[in-house]
């Protein structure tokens, strides 16, 4: 199944955490809420690109193991060190789900161009395959946002895929520096006006369109920051709707 129309899950949200980590991970309500977006609730397949943060065995490990024995059929495209799919442009149009992992948006979105992905991803979007991701997996469809890609000091990405015409900021209840880069980048005009995700919330685009924030648990909400003709930033708070606790 595929969404109805062209469908994006931009978030600061992911699996669930155990007490191991990542080798105690289950899928979160996003996941689900993704596939629900896909009209797939039921038997959805979903494929993860780990790029981000160079497509680790031990991190996509990690993923089959939280999507065992659920309701998910996942597989992963592999870049590094050379695609593990023969056709990928079939691959990928045949998912309901595709989720982009953390990492570095800047070698994401690198990674992505060189071996044309950016084009085949948007070619699937199109199709109704929803695209989502956590953190730089949410950045990557926006023109940019603040990121950790070259240091632990943030700065402005502006090379995002663009097929969302706003600025993205992520983490932004959970890292002291993400709420005031976002403010700088926006009101010194490096990013455009954009819209920003708490750790747990998520942006439903329809289309271009900014839908809906949900969040997996009470607390978390999205904003929408705007620059002012002064400079300043305007950041106003999403109405954010609770995501349910769907049935295993």
């Amino acid at each position: 199944m595929t969404a109805d129309i062209p469908t994006i899950l931009a978030t600061s949200a992911g699996f669930q955490r155990g007490r191991h980590g990542l080798f105690d991970l289950r899928p979160g309500r996003i996941h689900r809420f993704a596939a629900e977006l896909a009209n797939a609730a039921a038997a959805p397949k979903i494929c993860v690109l780990a790029q981000a943060t160079g497509d680790p065995d031990s991190r996509i490990g990690a993923f089959y193991s939280a999507f065992a024995g659920t309701e998910f059929t996942m597989s992963h495209l592999q870049l590094f060190p050379m695609p593990n799919i023969d056709d990928i442009r079939a691959h990928l149009l045949a998912q309901d789900v595709i989720w982009v992992d953390g990492g570095s948006v800047a070698n994401l979105c690198a990674v992505w161009r060189v071996h044309g992905l950016d084009e085949i991803l948007h070619e699937a979007w199109q199709a109704g395959v929803v695209m989502s991701g956590v953190s730089a997996g949410s950045i990557c469809w926006h023109t940019g946002g603040s990121t950790d890609s070259y240091g632990l000091d943030l700065r402005g990405f502006t090379d995002g895929l663009g097929w969302l015409p706003y600025s993205n900021g992520v983490h932004y209840d959970a890292e002291a520096q993400r709420r005031p880069k976002m403010h700088e980048l926006i009101g010194d005009g490096t990013l455009s006006d954009g819209f920003a995700t708490d750790d747990g919330a998520g942006l439903v685009y329809r289309g271009i369109s900014l839908e809906e924030v949900v969040a997996d648990r009470e607390g978390p909400l999205g904003y929408e920051l705007k620059r002012a003709a002064d400079g300043s930033v305007v950041e106003t708070p999403l109405p954010t709707r609770l995501l349910p606790d769907y049935p295993r």
